[in-house]
């Protein structure tokens, strides 16, 4: 038995070797890379309040960031306009009444009973 010792250790070490997949962070990201570090800067840009753009180096890949804007600097007027903006929209639904002139009696014969 103590011969086949080393045998024993060599098979878990393949079996150890043959499960482990390699794979990379991103393999099974669907979406999005799912890592808290990214290992690069990406360029992006900056969309700021007033519409300016600035091009920066981004931690995570993102194409756009686009900054609040604060309302309290706007007037009282771009701030009710921009407060309306964000509500919802009211859909009005028009019915029109359709002039029905269906008579099922005309149809009678070709119903046909069991």
């Amino acid at each position: 038995m103590l011969t086949n010792l080393p045998l024993v250790s060599l098979a878990r070490q393949s079996m150890a070797i043959a499960s482990c997949r390699f794979i990379s962070s991103s393999t099974a990201a669907v979406v999005k890379v799912h890592r808290s570090v990214y290992a690069r800067r990406y360029p992006t840009m900056v969309v700021l309040p007033n519409g300016a753009t600035i091009n920066v180096s981004y931690h995570e890949p993102r194409r756009i960031i686009k900054l609040p804007l604060d309302l309290s600097l706007l007037s009282e007027a771009e701030r009710k306009a921009r407060l309306e903006k964000r509500k919802p929209k009211q859909v009005i639904h028009v019915e029109d009444e359709v002039e029905d002139t269906f008579n099922a009696r005309k149809y009678v014969n070709f119903i046909r009973k069991k």
